[in-house]
């Protein structure tokens, strides 16, 4: 294991949970462990764990650019992690709103439905 891969590990645990991570380890196989080596290291050991953004930050960009691309169930499980980050609800409808203009409201529009979605599922675990 490489030192990126532990901070990445590190970092993901922190922004995803714990529950996500091993759902995630415990669904890796052969075939896919280059790529969530990747992941790891690439995504969440260099990008999430850099010290000029804050992880609500990066929260805010990740769910922004995830919007935009279509990338749904992306956008829905960085939502759940906002628990963990500290962006806000203002903060993600912010973010939502910058997509609309610059990627288009039909992208804002689905990621504000999957992100009400997602909230009132939060809010209903959490009762």
């Amino acid at each position: 294991m490489t030192d990126r891969y532990g901070s990445g590990m590190k970092t993901r645990r922190a922004v995803l949970g714990n529950a996500h991570v091993d759902r995630a380890e415990a669904n890796k196989t052969a075939f896919d462990a280059p790529f969530q080596s990747f992941i790891v290291e690439g995504a969440w050991g260099t990008v999430w764990a850099g010290d000029q953004l804050t992880h609500r930050e990066r929260s805010m960009i990740t769910i922004a650019l995830l919007a935009a691309l279509g990338h749904h169930d992306e956008v829905a499980m960085h939502i759940r992690a906002t628990a963990n980050t500290g962006a806000s609800m203002e903060d993600i409808r912010e973010a939502l709103m910058h997509v609309a203009v610059y990627a288009g409201v039909p992208a804002a529009n689905a990621a504000f439905g999957i992100a009400k979605q997602t909230y009132a599922e939060m809010a209903a675990a959490k009762a």
